[in-house]
C-alpha cells in the first residue's frame, strides 16, 4: 500500500484505516464472529481464544472496561468452565444482563 500512496503522516493512514474497516459491514462481520465465537475446550486453545474475543470486543467498544469485557466473554463459555471460573473470582460477580 506503501507503494501506491507513497509516505504519509500517521493522520493520513489512520483516516485510511478508519475508511477501510471502520464500516458498518465490518462491525456486522465482528459482532457476528464474537456472538457465534464459543469456547470448545477440545478444539480451541485457551487463552488464544480469549485475547481474540477480547480483540473483537475491545474493537468494537473501545471504551468498554476490562471487566466487563471478561464478564461477557465469561458468558462465552458456559456450563462447568463458567461455573469454575465464577468460583474462583475475588469480587462477587455475576454473568446475568
Amino acid at each position: 500500500m506503501r507503494i501506491d500512496h507513497g509516505k504519509h503522516d500517521w493522520s493520513w493512514w489512520k483516516s485510511e484505516v478508519i475508511t477501510k474497516w471502520a464500516n458498518i459491514s465490518w462491525r456486522f462481520k465482528m459482532e457476528n464472529a464474537f456472538e457465534s465465537a464459543i469456547f470448545n475446550s477440545e478444539k480451541d486453545k485457551p487463552l488464544t481464544w480469549f485475547f481474540k474475543q477480547k480483540d473483537r470486543l475491545s474493537s468494537l467498544n473501545p471504551d468498554m472496561s476490562d471487566t466487563m469485557i471478561n464478564m461477557k466473554i465469561l458468558r462465552k463459555c458456559g456450563g462447568e468452565l463458567e461455573h469454575a471460573i465464577k468460583s474462583r473470582c475475588v469480587e462477587p460477580c455475576s454473568t446475568e444482563d
